[in-house]
């Protein structure tokens, strides 16, 4: 009988304490996140996967190709090719592949980069069960981002472009051609209706 009213008492007082504690925690502000709806904003010093920094005057990437960040991955993770343009002074770069699979954020690559040409993002929500979505053309995806921002990329009107598969020449001389024949094709005169009698000749 004793141990029955103990293990009573012993309930009701954590029953008491478990209340007080949820009752002090539901005055408080609410702190939890209600994602996906909402995010938290990611600190500075946040550590995502490497992303490529744009020229503020071109718009185009500083990296020109030095492979500086490819020989310093310790995972071998990162690919760079590049290219010399015609009129410029050195090399822009016009592939970097970032493997994110093997990526250990080691840091070893934004280190290495004199220019500061590559950085760290501030994306974390990577799930995915593709695993070719974690192998990340990362020069496409800023030209991407370029051509989205810039609005003379996008002026061209769908009404304007030809149809899928037919080049450019091709559609447009087919409708300068459907225009001059429209424009030379004789007017068909009005034909008479079955009821309708020649006119009566006088007598």
């Amino acid at each position: 009988m004793k141990n029955s009213l103990k293990e009573i008492a012993t309930g009701f007082n954590s029953l008491l304490t478990g209340m007080r504690i949820t009752l002090g925690q539901f005055f408080k502000p609410i702190v939890t996140v209600q994602y996906p709806h909402e995010s938290l904003k990611m600190p500075e010093k946040f550590r995502g996967h490497i992303e490529l920094v744009r020229d503020p005057e071109t718009g185009k990437a500083l990296c020109f190709a030095c492979k500086l960040c490819e020989r310093a991955c310790p995972s071998d993770c990162i690919t760079v090719d590049g290219a010399k343009l015609d009129g410029a002074k050195k090399k822009s770069v016009t592939h970097y592949v970032l493997d994110f699979t093997k990526c250990s954020l080691c840091g070893s690559c934004v280190e290495a980069c004199r220019d500061g040409a590559i950085r760290y993002s501030h994306e974390y929500n990577l799930a995915s069960l593709n695993k070719e979505d974690y192998i990340m053309d990362l020069f496409k995806r800023l030209e991407n981002e370029r051509v989205a921002a810039d609005p003379v990329a996008q002026a061209s009107s769908p009404a304007d472009s030809p149809s899928p598969g037919v080049p450019t020449g091709i559609a447009s001389a087919a409708e300068a051609q459907g225009k001059t024949c429209a424009a030379e094709a004789p007017k068909a005169e009005p034909s008479s209706t079955p009821n309708s009698q020649p006119p009566a000749t006088p007598k």
